[in-house]
């Protein structure tokens, strides 16, 4: 007797099911986005019970006809493909015909629909692809289907469900993509009878993620917007003070599809590598419109995953869009004495509820510190400034400033650099923390001595190497550095790069190399340990992917700068300050820590109660 057996109908439909329909939120994703498809202005869902008991989908959208339904629950029938050609042009969010089979196969569902010129609407009830009543109803142009039961008759498939609050969270978390995903579409959301949110189609975009996502991340938000000849990419992206521990808030759409794509995660965290802590994401909702013939999305049954036909051409212009506001995205934070960071958290579940309770008005508040884009005061190159400087020895901690304010002069002013020009020193906290006062703008500023000067060396030393031009400070008593056969192999290998670093280095004999210049930016530093420090990396770099990350090198030499516990003159700190405020981005060093926190004088009345 033959091992292989042909599977009955039921189980075939069972198993094509649970390639579609995993839980809850499965069902409402695939029926919203049916309801876009038919061009609804106005969406209304209900869950109850996490949505295993019960999910309804209002619409007006065109509704269907009684031949269209007769059909519309069997297995890959479809109004959005005629021939295969077509998938690579599609612009509908659904065209494979298998989410109302599926549906049906693991539930029980309702349909009410009519198309706007006919007479009545009808009234059906579907399990397993087959309709099993139709009847004449009066009812709404549009369509409305009611889910129930779902996995009724998969126990199994049932059990795996969580508990009724996580699977409402793992819809709320599929209205928010598709709400946010879809301006100028009314969504209503109610759950166990309670309006969480009414989205007006009339909203904007920075409208939404208020309702949606918060208060909070309206206000830490920047419009981006390129367009060229067959892709444009729009949306918002958050400032350099703002951002979460996951990935949970980024949201990418492509031609209104919510997506995942590694690719464009990757290229949006590179822009945010130094501005932001490590191990901390950004925020983003970021819309790419492109020709549907240069895209896919048939390569996953969730439609979520996408690949480009020329994906450079894509990040060419979300790499403008987000270059053309990056000045706009830093600024500084501002301390609330009284807030308590520890309560904020990155759970997504329901965040717009409160919001939406809260903050029905959506006003949103205005800036902070930000740069205007006409100002290219960071695009001027001052290296010239500190060829005329002496070598001190790095333990004194001598910073590098003679003839710098020449340059700086030259340089565009920009907020930052009235506020600190304009403010008096105080003092230094704990040999670490500078503070100044701005009595005009009633604010007081501290600054953190190792991390601003981190950022001044990292930018100086990635002018000076972008150009090839580190400029090299020869040793009287050239130092000659033993190493193992494969450090000794991989430096020798890297000689040109370590000269466009700065360092002159050559072969000395077996095992060794001797060092007879080294970057001037650094003054003197431990040549040894620095060279080591830079010799791992490189190690380290090609073990792993066999190339060098050049960012990660000028990091892992900023970190000679001024360290905590230093103590420094008040030439040398005017000096730090004056260099901080003509810097690309004084708001972070290249780790993406702050080196500058604001405290206005409010804020201190307001812990003295002086002032409520």
């Amino acid at each position: 007797m033959s091992k292989i057996k042909i599977l009955d109908r039921s189980t075939i439909q069972k198993i094509a099911a649970g390639e579609i329909i995993e839980r809850p939120s499965s069902v409402v994703k695939e029926l919203i986005e049916n309801s876009l498809d038919a061009n609804a202005a106005s969406i209304t869902l209900e869950i109850r019970n996490g949505g295993k008991d019960y999910i309804r989908i209002t619409d007006d959208g065109h509704g269907f006809n009684e031949d269209d339904l007769k059909i519309a629950f069997k297995r890959h029938t479809t109004s959005k493909l005629n021939n295969i050609d077509d998938i690579y042009k599609i612009i509908s969010f659904g065209f494979r015909g298998e989410a109302l089979a599926s549906i049906s196969s693991v539930s029980r569902v309702e349909v009410l629909t009519k198309t706007e010129n006919a007479l009545h609407g009808i009234r059906g009830y579907v399990e397993n692809e087959e309709i099993l009543e139709m009847m004449p109803i009066g009812c709404p142009k549009g369509t409305t289907m009611i889910v129930k039961d779902l996995f009724y008759n998969i126990p199994v498939r049932k059990s795996f469900l969580k508990s009724n609050t996580i699977e409402a969270n793992y819809i709320s978390d599929i209205i928010c993509r598709l709400a946010l995903g879809n301006e100028g579409i009314s969504f209503k959301y109610i759950k166990d009878n309670k309006v969480i949110f009414n989205i007006s189609k009339d909203n904007d975009l920075l409208t939404n993620i208020y309702i949606l996502l918060g208060r909070e991340f309206a206000d830490n938000m920047v419009a981006i917007s390129f367009e060229s000849s067959n892709i444009s990419v729009r949306g918002y992206v958050s400032k350099n003070t703002f951002y979460r521990s996951n990935r949970n808030h980024q949201y990418l759409y492509v031609n209104n599809r919510y997506v995942k794509n590694y690719d464009i995660t990757k290229l949006i965290e590179e822009k945010y590598k130094s501005i932001i802590p490590i191990n901390k994401f950004p925020v983003y909702v970021v819309f790419i419109d492109i020709n549907p013939s240069l895209i896919d999305v048939n390569i996953h049954p969730t439609k979520q995953e996408i690949k480009f036909l020329n994906f450079q051409q894509v990040a060419n212009a979300l790499d403008k869009a987000i270059d053309q506001t990056f000045n706009r995205i830093l600024s500084i934070p501002e301390i609330s004495i009284g807030k308590d960071k520890s309560k904020e958290t990155d759970e997504l579940p329901l965040l717009f509820e409160k919001a939406f309770v809260e903050n029905n008005n959506l006003p949103v508040r205005g800036k902070k510190y930000e740069i205007e884009d006409s100002q290219d005061w960071f695009l001027k190159d001052f290296s010239d400034s500190i060829q005329d400087n002496t070598i001190k020895d790095h333990n004194d901690t001598e910073l590098n400033i003679n003839k710098i304010n020449n340059q700086l002069n030259k340089i565009d002013k920009n907020p930052i650099f009235d506020s600190l020009k304009n403010s008096r020193i105080i003092g230094v906290l704990f040999s670490t923390f500078i503070l100044l006062e701005n009595a005009q703008l009633e604010k007081a500023f501290l600054i953190d001595q190792h991390a601003a000067h981190e950022r001044i060396l990292y930018e100086q030393y990635k002018r000076e190497y972008e150009s090839e031009n580190v400029i090299i400070q020869p040793l009287l008593a050239p130092e000659i550095i033993e190493l193992n056969n494969l450090d000794f192999e991989i430096v020798i290998n890297n000689i040109e790069l370590f000269n466009k670093l700065g360092f002159m280095v050559e072969e000395f004999s077996n095992n060794s190399v001797i060092i007879r210049g080294v970057p001037m930016l650094f003054g003197k530093p431990q040549i040894r340990s620095l060279f080591m420090d830079l010799a791992d990396t490189i190690t380290e770099n090609i073990r792993s992917s066999y190339e060098v990350k050049s960012e990660k090198i000028m990091k892992i030499a900023c970190t000679k700068a001024i360290k905590s516990g230093d103590n420094i003159s008040d030439i040398e700190i005017q000096s730090l300050i004056d260099q901080l405020s003509k810097a690309k981005n004084p708001y972070t060093c290249p780790h993406g820590r702050p080196t500058i926190i604001e405290i206005s004088k409010k804020d201190i009345e307001k812990e003295f109660s002086r002032i409520m």
